[in-house]
Order: C-alpha cells, then sequence, then structure tokens
C-alpha cells in the first residue's frame, strides 16, 4: 500500500513539475510567443519549425495545441497554418520523453537539490522569479521522475509472479496490441498529461512488467489520448478552431495506423538503434544482476523515447505534403454549427472558459474588444440615421435597435470583464496584468458608449415626440459634431489593432479638442439665439442635451484610446 501511494504521489509531483515550468517559461516567453507564432507561419516548414519551437519552449505539446486553437479562433491563424504548427508541435513533445529517459539512466535526484536552492533563491529575491519558478518546476520533474525509478525498483514486479503471469497471459499480438493502444488512449485522456503516462510506461517496461511491444503501443494510445485536450478546448470555439482541433487527432491517428501496418519490424528497427533485442528474454542469474538489470532499464527507456522521436518526425515528414488535403477533410469531417453565424448579439471570439495558456488567452479578449469597439461605431451610426429619419415606422424601429445595442455593450462588457477576470486568476508576467488591467478599463469606456448612444437615442426620441424642428444653424452644428465623432471613432478603432509604438495619441486628442470646441461653439450660439428668442425654450433644450451628450460620447472615446495606450486618466 505504502510503495503505491509512494507511486501516485511522484506521478501527482511529475505534473505538477511539468505544469510549474510549463507555466513560468510562457510567462518568460509570453508575449513573444505570441510574435513568433504570427510571424514564422509563412509557410508549412517555418509553421512546423515554429509549432516545434514552442513546445520545446514551454514543454506542452498541450499548450501549443490549445494555444493555436485560440489563434485559429482569434482569427489570427488560418487552418493550413495551425496544421503545420501542430505537426511541429508533435515532434517538439519527443524533448519531454527524453528528459524522462534521462531521468532512468541514472541517479538524478542527485542534481535537484541545488536546482531547488537556486530555484528558492530566485522566488525569494523576486528579481527573476520566473526563472526561480522554472526551475522550481524543473527540480520537482528531476525529483519526481528519481522517486518513479526508485519505486520502480522497490515494486520488483519483475519478481511479483502474479504480475508476470498476469501480462505474459497477453500474447504478443495484434490483438494485444491494439488493447494496449485502447488503454494508453483512455488513460491519457483521463489524466490529461501524456507525460505522466509516458513515465509510467517506462517504470512499468524498466521493471520487466510489460513488454516493450506493449510499452509501444501504450505510447501510441497516448499520441492519440492528449489530442482530448486540444478538442476539449475546442467545443465552445468556432468553426475553423474546431478544425484545428480535429486535424490534431486526425494526424496521430493516421501516424497509429501507418505504424500499426508494419508493427514488429518498426518496433525492431527503433530498438536496435539503441542496441536492445525486442524478443530477449532474461535469464534468473541476469535478473540478480543489479548491473545488467539497470542498463536494461536504461535501453528500455531510451528506445521508448526514440520510438516518440521517430513516429512523430517520420509521419510530420510524410503528412506536411498533404496539408491542403487535410484541411479539406477536415472541413468536409467539421460542418459549421449553425449558432456560428455571424450574430450581434453574441461575442465572436471567446466561446467558452479561458484557455490553458492564460498568457495567450489575452490575445482572444483583445480581438473581442476590437469587435465591441467597432459595434459601437455602428450604435452610433444608428443614433445619426435616426436623427435623419422621418418616417415614424422606421423610427421607432432603429430607436428600438440602439436599445438592443446598449443591452448588447452591456452583455459584452460583462462577458468579457468575466473572462478578463478568469485569465488575472491564473499566474501571468507583470506585462500581461498590465494589459489585462488596461482591456478592463476599455470595455468599461466601451460600455459607457453605448450608454451615451442610447442617451442620444432618448434625446432625438424627445425631439421626435414633441415635433422640434431645428433651424439651419443648428442643423449644421449636429451635422458638424456628429462627422466629429465619426472620426473620433476611425481613430479610436484603429488604436484598438494598431501596436502602441505605432498610434500616436495626438491625432485622437486633436478631434477631442475639435469636439470641445464645437460643442462650446453651439452651446453659445444656442444661447444667443434663446435670447433673441429665435426659436422656444423646448427647442434650446433639446439641442443643448444633444450636444452635451455627444461632447460626453467624445470623452467616452477617448478613454478608449488612453486606456489601450496605458495612458493614466486625467482626473
Amino acid at each position: 500500500m505504502f510503495v503505491a501511494f509512494k507511486l501516485l504521489g511522484s506521478i501527482a509531483l511529475l505534473i505538477y513539475g511539468m505544469k510549474v515550468m510549463s507555466e513560468a517559461l510562457q510567462k518568460m516567453a509570453g508575449p513573444q510567443l505570441r510574435h513568433l507564432l504570427g510571424a514564422m507561419t509563412t509557410n508549412r516548414f517555418t509553421g512546423v519549425a515554429t509549432g516545434a519551437l514552442v513546445t520545446v519552449a514551454v514543454q506542452s505539446s498541450a499548450a501549443t495545441t490549445v494555444m493555436t486553437v485560440s489563434f485559429v479562433n482569434a482569427a489570427l491563424l488560418t487552418l493550413a497554418q495551425a496544421i503545420s504548427i501542430i505537426m511541429g508541435a508533435n515532434i517538439g513533445t519527443t524533448l519531454s520523453a527524453w528528459i524522462m529517459s534521462a531521468g532512468f539512466s541514472f541517479n538524478i535526484i542527485n542534481v535537484v537539490w541545488p536546482a531547488f536552492l537556486l530555484g528558492i533563491i530566485l522566488i525569494q529575491l523576486g528579481k527573476h522569479r520566473y526563472i526561480g519558478d522554472f526551475l522550481f518546476g524543473l527540480s520537482f520533474l528531476l525529483f519526481a521522475l528519481g522517486m518513479l525509478k526508485q519505486t520502480g525498483t522497490e515494486m520488483d514486479l519483475a519478481s511479483n509472479q502474479s504480475v508476470v503471469d498476469f501480462f505474459t497471459s497477453f500474447k504478443t499480438n495484434y490483438g494485444t496490441i491494439l488493447l494496449f493502444l485502447l488503454i494508453g488512449t483512455v488513460l491519457t485522456a483521463m489524466v490529461q498529461s501524456s507525460a505522466a503516462l509516458m513515465a509510467i510506461t517506462m517504470v512499468l517496461c524498466s521493471t520487466g512488467a510489460i513488454t516493450i511491444f506493449q510499452g509501444i503501443a501504450l505510447v501510441m494510445g497516448e499520441n492519440i489520448g492528449t489530442t482530448v485536450t486540444a478538442n476539449l478546448a475546442a467545443l465552445s470555439a468556432n468553426t475553423q478552431a474546431r478544425r484545428t482541433a480535429m486535424a490534431h487527432l486526425l494526424f496521430n491517428v493516421f501516424g497509429v495506423i501507418w505504424v500499426l501496418i508494419c508493427f514488429f519490424p518498426f518496433v525492431k528497427m527503433v530498438c536496435g538503434i539503441v542496441g536492445l533485442d525486442p524478443y530477449a528474454t532474461v535469464s534468473a542469474e541476469q535478473q540478480g544482476d543489479a548491473s545488467f538489470v539497470a542498463q536494461r532499464a536504461t535501453q528500455l527507456s531510451f528506445a521508448l523515447a526514440t520510438f516518440h522521436s521517430c513516429f512523430n518526425v517520420i509521419n510530420t515528414a510524410f503528412l506536411i505534403w498533404f496539408i491542403p488535403q487535410i484541411e479539406k477533410l477536415v472541413c468536409a469531417i467539421v460542418k459549421p454549427r449553425k449558432t456560428d453565424e455571424e450574430d450581434e448579439l453574441r461575442l465572436q471570439f471567446i466561446r467558452g472558459g479561458i484557455m490553458k495558456t492564460p498568457e495567450i488567452s489575452v490575445l482572444q479578449a483583445q480581438k473581442e474588444i476590437a469587435v465591441f469597439g467597432e459595434k459601437m461605431h455602428r450604435l452610433f451610426d444608428h443614433v445619426v440615421e435616426l436623427y435623419n429619419t422621418t418616417d415614424d415606422q422606421e423610427f421607432d424601429k432603429l430607436f428600438e435597435r440602439i436599445k438592443k445595442g446598449e443591452d448588447m455593450s452591456d452583455r459584452m462588457e460583462n462577458e468579457i470583464g468575466r473572462y478578463l477576470g478568469d485569465v488575472g486568476s491564473a499566474h501571468l508576467s507583470d506585462e500581461t496584468k498590465d494589459k489585462t488591467r488596461a482591456m478592463l478599463r476599455e470595455i468599461s469606456e466601451l460600455e459607457s458608449i453605448g450608454d451615451g448612444c442610447y442617451n442620444l437615442a432618448r434625446i432625438l426620441r424627445r425631439k421626435h415626440d414633441n415635433k422640434v424642428v431645428f433651424a439651419a444653424d443648428l442643423e449644421a452644428g449636429v451635422k458638424e459634431i456628429f462627422a466629429l465623432i465619426g472620426e473620433a471613432f476611425d481613430k479610436m478603432n484603429t488604436a484598438i489593432v494598431s501596436h502602441k509604438s505605432d498610434f500616436d495619441i495626438a491625432l485622437s486628442q486633436g478631434v477631442e479638442e475639435r469636439i470641445n470646441a464645437c460643442r462650446n461653439a453651439l452651446k453659445k450660439r444656442n444661447i444667443d439665439n434663446l435670447d433673441k428668442h429665435a426659436y422656444g425654450y423646448d427647442t434650446g433644450t433639446v439641442f443643448s442635451d444633444l450636444i452635451g451628450e455627444c461632447e460626453k460620447t467624445g470623452d467616452y472615446i477617448i478613454n478608449v484610446v488612453e486606456a489601450r495606450l496605458g495612458i493614466a486618466r486625467n482626473v
């Protein structure tokens, strides 16, 4: 019982170490990874290289594939680019297997203690805490590998006759291979960590509990099971994102099929690379030789790592030429949902919980904020239409549309804000924390724009119901301030989609100053006209309220721009 708990605890520690290490790497390289994925996918080969590089950097193929799904969901990558990145991710993930096989080749715990010490020092100092987090996670990973190796030795499964009889009851044939493949698939899907299952497989092989053929079948199942993560992440995403996740599944399924066709010769070839005879039996005398047992355990772990690498490299080398065909196939399998059609009252890029890579999730939020800005511009355009409408039925229809638009802005603020709150609850780099705070401010100001548009519509409703007619000079003034606000919207939406360094705040500030000057001039003209009794008090009040609300909307617009650029609000 103690040994069983020790085994389970070691696996839990391994998963935790991988998680801490991956999160630390993402915090160190998050912004660079975002630019890397966007810049290095010009063709299928650079896409594969990018996927492999990013996976090596974050030590998680699941993180890379989920990140890729989120990029496709946010329309930052095409389906073809995403397929090539996923192929590269499958190659990059093989590094984890080599790290684990190295852990089984010598007493890796000896190097853990200095890494623990240095990691905790860096975390406490704070200046290089991300490096400290990485070392801390790596230390847990290596420590867990050492404990797994030690626990496997203590279990001595090869000497347990009941265990040996159980596994030897499975003959080395295709039926057994398919059974272990299924077991590997199910267990990986349940644990959500192919690395943990790879470590367990190495323990079982190195202790002689299962043969190398059964171990490799488990590894093949792990390759299919690991695709579940991306497919789960894509369930609530758009059609292209779901197709990306499906492409990941098809890639690994195809690889498993061709390996099964030539399974025994392929395994023999892989074992030959590391000098292992897969058909050799271990005698009782050899079983008692500690050095022989250690050497064979090392060979078995390296054979599993070699198979994992060969499987993914050969699979990618073949399928990279068929990316257009894979794209057509997943498009035929995954059909668009009716709910995927554009719906103004629904978010386009945020369709569920946050991705496993919170550093990347901010891109989806930023993309959604850009849509939010465009919708608020269209909402103001409806206000201009409402002003120019004289038909009662058309007026009522436009007024209701503006009212629904204001409700939509409330929902968008709540949903994006909730999403950013979930992202912010994860471990983020300082840069990403600043971005999420700025985005929360952006959506608050955008929602205020929605309120402003509805207030303008209510003023125009009052004008319409009371049959208020503006004189020619007032009409010209309203059109002038409407045009200035439209210009301010154009600048705002440009700022939202631009890099901060590429946008000059002076452009928006100039329009804001002109709006204020126009407001002041029109208010003065209105007072002068009232003094001259050019029109009644009702007309003057409606005009004054309309111009005042326009100026407030202009303030909200400049506030969005300042939030985007990280400029503190003037109090």
